[in-house]
């Protein structure tokens, strides 16, 4: 084969993982999920270059390493909530959307899928963000979480509604049916490492004004 046939073809890597969301989409989705979840936090953490917690003077040396780098329990928690809550959510909400507009290519049909994705799915998968990172956060009640998802409800769902129509916009126009998850799992990973360092950065500066004040 030469190599301009090899090139024309898709990476390895990439058809591999194209096979296994078409035979196992969940499964997949869920591991991609997770791991991109884990690396979100702990690139967000070293790129605010948030102080690392100490760990305790006995603890092996791997432990003491991967501490320095922020992969901690609340990486480890943010996997967990990529793996057991958004992953399956995204999966049944995004699938139900594209059975809903199965074989509709329309203009119409396109705005309806924005608008549908917008105001059906882009508050629920809010909602449940917000709710877990409440827990993950140490939310002692019900009533902590509501708080947390009335609190960030709006500032999400506008950034939300700005991404959404963007990205599905140039997903129906560009993006084969079949490569909407990477699109989409690539687009949410870029967000969600840019606003989990940019909210790490925010608590510093706030928790640094604090302590000015109380000198």
């Amino acid at each position: 084969m030469s190599s301009a046939a090899v090139a024309k073809g898709p990476h390895p890597f990439l058809a591999r993982y194209l096979s296994s969301l078409a035979t196992h989409p969940l499964r997949t989705k869920a591991i991609t999920t997770a791991l991109l979840c884990f690396l979100q936090e702990v690139l967000g953490s070293n790129l605010a270059r948030l102080p690392a917690q100490r760990p305790p003077k006995n603890s092996p040396f791997l432990y003491k390493v991967l501490a320095s780098y922020h992969v901690d329990l609340r990486a480890l928690k943010m996997a967990i909530y990529g793996f057991l809550v958004s992953a399956p959510l995204g999966h049944f909400l995004v699938g139900a959307l594209q059975k809903a507009f199965a074989g509709k290519t329309g203009t119409r049909a396109k705005i309806a899928q924005i608008l549908a994705s917008n105001l059906l799915i882009s508050p629920i998968t809010a909602s449940a963000y917000l709710a877990s990172m409440a827990v993950i956060s140490g939310a002692k009640s019900l009533n902590d979480v509501v708080k947390t998802i009335q609190a960030g409800f709006w500032s999400v769902i506008r950034i939300s509604w700005v991404v959404s129509p963007l990205s599905m916009t140039i997903a129906q126009a560009y993006i084969p049916l079949h490569l909407w998850v990477p699109f989409f799992n690539a687009i949410q990973f870029l967000l969600g490492t840019y606003f989990n360092f940019r909210v790490k950065k925010l608590r510093m500066q706030k928790e640094k004004e604090e302590h000015n004040k109380a000198k």
